[in-house]
């Protein structure tokens, strides 16, 4: 049945578009044209309230959270007949968010829909940004959300990362049902770290709320961390200066800096 909002026409088109950390002004244009352009959007209620103020009297479909599943196959199947739509993702969508799930249902149901992965400005970027520079050198990200990954298997990462002196970047670091891993994760890095490494934490990076905590993997305060928070454990020749923290990339053993 045709339904009440308008249809691009005979040829949709599936576009996954990262609205980087929060704030509009941290939105790139490719994704702010995308959502321009789309028929309908489709998204988490959260991350939609974040875009409200360009989505106009745009068709919006908002959902809860755990429902990406949902989410896509409504999206496939609504670019399928023909609509143009904007599938929000926080961050980018290609690091732990939605890209990778619309090509697996597309795969699995044949989908035909033309699909576009538009980059948003992720999380691991603004929040170094806050801190000072922290990514300087070599790096990994961790989720530690267990919902989709094994804890054993999450275990084994943490430690071969830190092992091998990686600046750590942790996503999903912490929720309400799940507030242990952290501190099991600060305590495998102090096994490989000096008690004085610094570790951060930016909180809502970019909007109003946002909160930046610059500390040490000895003194680091696990019970302030939500699931807006992003923590940053520095590698062992990473220090603070001046209220930042800084991996130095190797310049100072090479060149005269001052």
């Amino acid at each position: 049945m045709e339904t009440a909002y308008h249809r691009s026409g005979p040829k949709g088109i599936l576009n996954v578009v990262g609205t980087g950390p929060g704030s509009l002004d941290y939105l790139i244009p490719a994704a702010r044209q995308a959502i321009e352009d789309a028929d309908i959007i489709i998204g988490y209620k959260t991350y939609l309230a974040l875009i409200k103020d360009i989505t106009g009297t745009k068709k919006i479909m908002p959902s809860a959270m755990m429902q990406e599943v949902d989410r896509v196959k409504k999206a496939i199947n609504l670019a399928e007949e023909g609509y143009n739509i904007a599938l929000i993702s926080g961050g980018d969508p290609g690091i732990y968010a939605m890209a990778g799930l619309v090509y697996e249902v597309a795969r699995e149901t044949d989908s035909t829909v033309e699909i576009r992965i538009i980059a948003g400005i992720a999380a691991l970027n603004s929040c170094a940004e806050r801190l000072g520079a922290p990514l300087m050198h070599d790096f990994a990200t961790i989720s530690l959300s267990d919902l989709l990954t094994p804890w054993d298997l999450i275990e084994k990462r943490i430690k071969a990362a830190a092992a091998a002196d990686f600046v750590l970047v942790v996503y999903n670091p912490k929720s309400r049902k799940r507030d242990w891993q952290l501190k099991k994760m600060l305590e495998i890095v102090a096994q490989y770290r000096e008690k004085h490494t610094p570790v951060g934490m930016v909180k809502a990076s970019t909007r109003e709320s946002e909160e930046v905590i610059l500390s040490t993997l000895e003194f680091f305060n696990s019970d302030l961390v939500d699931m807006q928070t992003t923590v940053i454990i520095g590698n062992s020749n990473s220090f603070q200066w001046n209220g930042k923290m800084i991996t130095p990339r190797g310049y100072k053993d090479k060149y005269q800096l001052d």
